[in-house]
């Protein structure tokens, strides 16, 4: 089949640097099977083209009149040989997708795979905050022939205003981030903790702050590993519990794969802060590597939980905390939690994925 992937970006030329790890898993072995072309929504900010792990990227650039680029740079390449399906991530790539595949009389599946269905206007997250954005949300549901989404909690999302989504978790790669045997704790040193997300308000690592916190209060012995890029300028390191806190935090900022793997090893606990997430991968990549999460009831932890994550209601920071100490005092619990974990995270890894993908397209 010939493929058309639309996608916002996460597919740089290096393969490493400002990539979605679960997006290059899904080509890679897409394109192993099929002609596949990614079309980028602004990867830089000049267009350009490179080849990625088998796939053509067609990048239109983040410049003015990219609509405008995007349909020329698929009409060419559309004449060259017709495209079997149109295949969107995320809400403006979905919209996009839309009128090309209304353009082109071409199938469409779309994947929202972020904050379509949600709107945090406290925060300025998700599309329905703006009727610009729930017109985008609008038109990606239209145009697609097919919705597909990671979570059942997505799917409960997209249904409450009225778009039928299937489930499609976003695999990991085990070729690439290989399972790993369960690691019974050291009770001797402190507990390592870990919490992977760019630091923005939706992550609401302001709570887990708070949960750290008062985990310390209440007398637990930890570290926690914060990983992922500052976009709130340094206020989360300056906040009254960060520097409460003091070294107990170590803020790594963005970290490529390897040194992300041995933090990942090195963990006891996986903490999810965040009011919204599509899935997220970390939750898979920890369960992979033989570790359990405690975390807010969004995405894969509330799928989860209570046989393989532990879920806690979203914002409540006293919660977070008091599983953590739980499980931290329950080894036979927390063992138990990584073994289910695990087990669920490799039936969903990404060859699953790209034979599900390949179903749904072959059914179009």
């Amino acid at each position: 089949m010939r493929l058309a992937l639309v996608l916002p970006g996460g597919v740089d030329r290096s393969g490493t640097d400002r990539v979605i790890p679960a997006r290059l898993w899904l080509l890679e072995r897409l394109a192993r099977r099929h002609d596949v072309h990614v079309f980028a929504l602004g990867q830089d900010d000049a267009p350009g083209e490179w080849d990625l792990l088998g796939a053509r990227v067609h990048d239109v650039g983040s410049a003015p009149r990219k609509l405008r680029r995007l349909l020329a740079c698929f009409g060419a390449q559309h004449a060259v040989a017709r495209f079997d399906v149109v295949h969107a991530f995320f809400g403006w790539a979905g919209a996009y997708a839309a009128l090309l595949g209304w353009r082109h009389r071409l199938p469409v599946v779309y994947s929202p795979s972020g904050g379509e269905h949600v709107a945090m206007r406290d925060i300025g997250y998700g599309m329905r905050c703006t009727l610009v954005g729930r017109a985008g949300a609008a038109v990606a549901a239209a145009g697609a022939s097919r919705v597909t989404v990671a979570t059942p909690h997505m799917q409960r999302l997209a249904a409450a205003r009225g778009v039928r989504a299937e489930r499609v978790p976003l695999g990991v790669a085990v070729d690439r981030w290989p399972a790993a045997p369960l690691r019974p704790r050291d009770r001797a040193r402190p507990a390592r903790l870990l919490h992977v997300g760019d630091l923005r308000p939706v992550k609401d690592q302001a709570m887990l702050l708070a949960a750290a916190r008062r985990l310390r209060e209440a007398g637990a012995r930890f570290t926690l590993d914060i990983v992922g890029r500052d976009t709130t300028g340094g206020a989360l390191r300056r906040s009254a519990d960060a520097a409460w806190l003091g070294d107990i935090v170590r803020w790594h900022g963005p970290l490529g794969r390897d040194a992300l793997r041995t933090l990942v090893d090195e963990a006891d606990l996986l903490l999810v802060s965040s009011r919204h997430e599509a899935g997220p991968l970390v939750v898979l990549e920890a369960a992979v590597a033989g570790v359990p999460t405690v975390g807010t009831a969004v995405g894969h932890v509330a799928e989860w939980a209570p046989d393989a994550a532990v879920a806690v209601p979203v914002g409540d920071a006293d919660a977070l905390a008091r599983e953590t100490a739980a499980l931290l005092d329950d080894e036979p619990r927390r063992l138990a939690l990584a073994v289910a974990a695990q087990r669920l995270a490799l039936g969903m890894d990404a060859d699953a994925t790209a034979a599900a993908f390949e179903r749904i397209y072959a059914a179009l």
